[in-house]
């Protein structure tokens, strides 16, 4: 835990080593030249090394403290950037700049001067410096300060240090050491995408207003002692972020451990940052009225942030309880001294603060707490309990032989009566079955002979229909491009899927299979499809609804792909397959082309499935496709959803043309703005859906993330880290 919860101060005994002589020295490295995975420019002594060092199963470019028995880290360049292969090289470049580049693919700048640097220098202070003509430095590490402040290099105001992930991950961390412009020097809790605010600061130096040129400096007799006092809060519960959202900092011994709130687990058992979500479907338990049914669980002595919505006084701890429980919006309580605050998920900052009087109380499923668990006690009378079994069985398996025979009889004269009364247009659908076969003259009857037509796709056009008995409408799809399935598996592939059932996926009624006739019906959605609004000039949907309608996509593919008994690969996501219902809810639709797996499968072989443009690599490539060939997809709509355009645009300037490469751009140059012109909309959440298609349209497909993993990120829930170029694995592997 101390790795990642205070900040890497190297401190070097100026009596083995002469800094101020040792600056003057340095070694040249001149325009042109360029290192590789192995090699390094070393400062003049030994003592620091500029160039590769290995992490994880690639290489990334800093600064290495080496003339030491053990090699540490102590900058990084890029440090939130993949780790890249053995191909790369470190190039000085002869307009002077220091680049990264692949064997193939996007080069990255490590350093850029504003003026034109003729000579470079690794020195003994760990200060790699660039020079103009002059000798004169336009360019140091020095000023862009990772999670290491080495002796004579300074922390002025506006910079900080980041913590980083482990010894061994040297991404940004969840902490940082900032040196504010109003001179206070504090440590806070660090959360990407979002503003630095006073509640996350938990240790602050109090010299603000100390002056105009106020810098922190590591004295090399002094300062080991003053500000190693300042990062031993790893002992305690003190940093704030340190267990994530939703869960809370206990002290066991003088350890700090975290745990999830009642209802929780972790994201992620190995890095307790990465905070808790709940173990269960959230509405899921419901009462014989159709009302949530919650039990409440207690924390005594456990504080959090108050962002609570709702505060009611001078009540008790029972009524506490009970305004959380009946409370749709609560998802938690805080009670102390007779005041009850309400709050929403998530929640942040927990902690165990013994000898408080507060006690927090959180919603949990009652129908898994009240399950009955098994009593030990019974475990001797289960031999018996099997023998008698077995002879009931046996008993059992004869009477069935019998009533088997008899079934059999019994069902021949139905199935004949069945199909009598099937003749006469005995359409009506029974919607808690799995779909039922309707005969391609019922489906004519139901359309008026595919008169009225709702859209057409790349497999097919889409009509309106009318259940005769019921008057119920509903949506037939004409397959017209048949895919090489036979019956039996159409068949069977079309129960599966009907049998699925989610508030964010469009009702399968029924189907029809004769020679060489495919027809789907469907659940008839009044509002037409996600590409209709999306598209069109008039009545798009607002930032607000435009993110709700990707996390009902989202959540709808999470059912399809690990909440399913089948695993189901859609194949097709795109605009045109996301109906929208009447309360504005996305629902997908159209699994013509869907793929479903056993049991046993995570992947398939399969012919190329999908429309052009939505459609993963992998399906080019003779690849095995797996559940990530959708989460692309979804990447690819996402986009359109944020943009509100289609992924290619012809009549747009050629750098804007292509979706992908050009949200890419604006995002490596920071003008996400662009993305959505004059829209106001939260820059915050715009950053991260940003982030989140770009990590789902990667080309290899194990760089994409699951869909639960996406809809975490999406709600917030997961910090997102920054994202490579889609392109940019794919040329290095």
């Amino acid at each position: 835990m101390a790795n990642t919860l205070y900040f890497l101060l190297l401190l070097l005994l100026l009596s083995a080593f002469s800094t101020a002589t040792a600056q003057q020295r340095h070694s040249n490295i001149s325009p042109g030249s360029f290192l590789t995975p192995g090699s390094n420019w070393l400062s003049p002594s030994g003592l620091y090394a500029f160039g590769f060092y290995q992490q994880g199963n690639g290489y990334a470019v800093g600064i290495c403290l080496v003339g030491v028995a053990e090699k540490t880290v102590v900058w990084t360049a890029n440090r939130d950037d993949p780790p890249v292969f053995k191909n790369a090289r470190l190039l000085s470049t002869t307009d002077g700049k220091f680049v990264l580049q692949p064997m193939q693919g996007q080069e990255t700048i490590i350093a850029n001067p504003d003026a034109l640097a003729s000579s470079a220098s690794m020195l003994d202070s760990g200060n790699f410096v660039l020079y103009n003509s002059d000798q004169n430095v336009i360019w140091q590490s020095f000023e862009h300060p990772t999670d290491t402040l080495l002796p004579g290099q300074p922390l002025r105001m506006g910079q900080g240090l980041f913590s980083s992930i482990s010894q061994t991950d040297h991404s940004t961390g969840i902490f940082r050491l900032q040196m504010q412009d109003d001179a206070n020097l504090v440590q806070q809790a660090f959360k990407s995408n979002s503003l630095y605010t006073p509640e996350d600061s938990y240790w602050f130096s109090d010299t603000k207003d100390s002056g105009n040129n106020v810098t922190l400096n590591l004295d090399a007799n002094d300062g080991r002692r003053s500000i190693l006092a300042q990062f031993k809060f790893h002992y305690n519960c003190d940093p704030k972020g340190l267990c994530g959202l939703n869960g809370f900092c206990v002290l066991i011994d003088v350890e700090a451990q975290c745990k999830c709130v009642p209802g929780f687990d972790f994201v992620d058992p190995n890095k307790w940052s990465s905070g808790c979500v709940r173990n269960y479907t959230a509405g899921s338990c419901k009462n014989d009225d159709g009302r949530m049914n919650y039990s409440m669980k207690t924390l005594d002595e456990t504080t959090w942030f108050d962002n609570s919505y709702t505060l009611l006084a001078k009540t008790t701890k029972e009524n506490c309880s009970a305004a959380c429980q009946v409370d749709g919006n609560c998802d938690a309580a805080m009670f102390e001294d007779g005041n009850c605050k309400l709050l929403s998920l998530p929640l942040k900052y927990g902690r165990r603060k013994i000898g408080s009087s507060s006690v927090a109380f959180f919603k949990e499923d009652a129908c898994i707490r009240n399950r009955i668990p098994a009593d030990p006690r019974k475990e001797g009378n289960k031999k018996l309990t099997i023998g008698i079994l077995i002879i009931c069985v046996s008993l059992v398996a004869f009477a069935f032989i019998v009533l088997a025979i008899s079934g059999t009889l019994i069902y021949r004269s139905n199935a004949r009566a069945y199909k009598k009364v099937s003749e006469k247009g005995d359409t009506e659908i029974s919607e808690g079955l799995a779909p039922r076969a309707f005969t391609y003259g019922e489906l004519e009857d139901m359309t008026n002979s595919f008169k009225e037509e709702l859209g057409r796709g790349s497999f097919g056009a889409v009509y309106k229909g009318t259940i005769q008995n019921n008057q119920k409408v509903v949506a037939v799809k004409r397959l017209e491009k048949v895919l090489a399935e036979g019956e039996r598996e159409f068949q069977s592939e079309m129960k599966v899927i009907g049998r699925t059932h989610h508030r964010n996926l469009v009702r399968l009624y029924g189907y029809c299979l004769e020679g060489t006739k495919r027809l789907l019906v469907y659940e008839y959605m009044s509002n037409g499809s996600l590409a209709d609004i999306l598209f069109t000039s008039q009545n798009q949907p607002g930032w607000d609804e435009r993110i709700g309608i990707s996390l009902g996509i989202a959540r709808g593919i999470l059912y399809l792909h690990e909440e399913c008994e089948t695993q189901i690969i859609h194949c097709d996501i795109k605009p045109q397959n996301i109906l929208m219902d009447d309360c504005g809810h996305a629902k997908i639709s159209d699994f013509g082309l869907a793929k479903l797996l056993k049991p046993d499968q995570t992947r398939t072989f399969t012919g190329v499935r999908g429309t052009r443009g939505y459609v993963a690599p992998e399906w080019h490539r003779n690849l095995p496709v797996t559940v990530k060939a959708d989460v692309y997809s979804f990447g690819i709509v996402l986009l359109e959803i944020i943009c509100r355009r289609r992924n290619v645009e012809s009549s747009l300037p050629e750098d804007e043309a292509i979706l992908e490469e050009w949200v890419y751009q604006c995002y490596e140059n920071r003008e996400l703005s662009k993305l959505v012109g004059d829209e106001q909309v939260d820059e915050r959440k715009l950053n991260r859906m940003v982030k989140v298609a770009l990590w789902c349209i990667q080309e290899e497909p194990s760089l994409r993330p699951s869909i639960k993993k996406v809809l975490l990120m999406l709600e917030g829930t997961v910090d997102i880290p920054v994202p490579p170029s889609p392109t940019s694995f794919l040329s290095t592997i």
